[in-house]
């Protein structure tokens, strides 16, 4: 799934939607490893931007988008409108990132 082919609302300008086919998602579910914890460790210590989470978080939405991309293509959607993020921390460490959206059908107007 292209990314100018996903939005965050519920209309995709220049397009029209012809067909909804259901919500479609891509989940994850990443833990720090120690060197992480330890490196975000002294990270906090300076405090700023911690970049040892920073990348682990992009690298997990990341993932989440490209399986929920992945689930629309397979169902034929070719773009995806309302996409969303959520993350919930499963247990101590352990974080699950999941993006959805609802996949449609589109044509250019």
């Amino acid at each position: 799934m292209r990314h100018e082919m996903t939005t965050t609302t519920f209309t995709l300008e220049g397009y029209r939607v012809v067909q909804t086919l259901g919500v479609v998602r891509g989940i994850t579910v990443r833990s720090r490893s120690i060197f992480g914890n330890i490196g975000a460790g002294i990270q906090t210590l300076f405090g700023g931007n911690i970049t040892i989470l920073t990348s682990l978080c992009e690298k997990a939405r990341g993932q989440a988008f490209e399986m929920m991309g992945t689930h629309a293509n397979t169902i034929g959607a070719n773009a995806v409108i309302g996409v969303r993020y959520d993350a919930t921390e499963v247990m101590q460490g352990v974080t699950e990132v999941l993006c959805y959206g609802t996949a449609v059908i589109v044509e250019k107007v």
